[in-house]
């Protein structure tokens, strides 16, 4: 299975730190944000990744790109652990690049790889600025219901109701346990228009049947093509409620806030945090 992972937003909301720095770029504790989605999908299985990007985005081409003067840099001065972190990046998988020429909407995005997936191919979709954290990748935990159901899978999570008009929305019903046959799906709904707080949250696994659907589908919300109108005219989908931990890095509080929480997991560094922290705070 093939991975489509759509990185083309101008990341407003991160402005001025997104003017010429792709909001995937930015960095979680040590690594750019989409490093991490790239790794999700490899930890699934995954070797084949189309990434699509817009005007501005070339650096992220750069970073899973070989950078022969860095590897020479770091071999001559014996600097090994980093230059063992540097190649792994550009060995993770193959990578390929495509861009979407104008912002229409994550619709359009996807839209972008339909000659990179083959014919009948169901395919992976990996937002670009939503990390996940899991025993098994959530990715995985899609393609496990696909080869189980036979249709496409998108992993969903419970939000707080007064958080639903952020989200995608599914109105379904459980068919085992953490699985819903969906009856419908609404993009943004006002709460008191939501069939249920159950959000999808960025991972999908598709039919390349949806390609049909996004040409066809007229704008939505916002004037753009929504992804989640053409999957409503599937007929078949799975929501898989996420047996994990998600990190949407779309804005600048949660972007900090799983920054933090990955930097706590290193332990050199964590007793050094957490001292600077109590001091942070007794002076707020």
């Amino acid at each position: 299975m093939k991975a489509v992972i759509p990185a083309a937003g101008l990341g407003t909301r991160f402005l001025p730190a997104t003017k010429a720095q792709p909001k995937e770029m930015l960095p979680v504790f040590d690594k750019p944000t989409i490093q991490y989605v790239v790794e999700e999908a490899v930890a699934s299985g995954i070797d084949d990744i189309l990434i699509i990007t817009g005007k501005g985005k070339r650096s992220i081409e750069d970073h899973f790109d070989r950078s022969f003067e860095l590897e020479y840099f770091l071999r001559k001065n014996n600097k090994k652990e980093y230059l063992d972190e540097v190649e792994a990046i550009s060995d993770l998988a193959d990578i390929y690049f495509v861009r979407q020429k104008e912002q229409k909407g994550l619709g359009d995005a996807i839209y972008c790889a339909r000659k990179h997936i083959d014919g009948e191919e169901a395919f992976a979709v990996l937002l670009g600025d939503t990390i996940t954290s899991s025993d098994v990748p959530c990715t995985r935990q899609l393609m496990d219901i696909y080869e189980r159901y036979g249709a496409s899978a998108i992993a969903v999570e419970e939000v707080p109701r007064d958080k639903v008009e952020r989200y995608g929305i599914i109105d379904g019903r459980e068919v085992s346990e953490g699985i819903y046959s969906i009856d419908d799906m609404v993009e943004k709904p006002p709460i008191s228009e939501a069939p249920s707080n159950l959000a999808i949250m960025g991972r999908y696994v598709l039919e390349s049947e949806i390609f049909d659907h996004i040409e066809n589908v007229p704008p939505g919300f916002g004037g753009e093509i929504q992804l989640t109108d053409a999957m409503r005219e599937l007929k078949t989908v799975y929501g898989c409620v996420f047996r994990g931990k998600t990190y949407d890095i779309g804005n600048r509080v949660d972007w900090l806030k799983t920054s933090l929480e990955f930097a706590m997991r290193d332990d050199e560094i964590r007793p050094e945090l957490v001292d600077y922290m109590r001091g942070l705070i007794s002076r707020y």
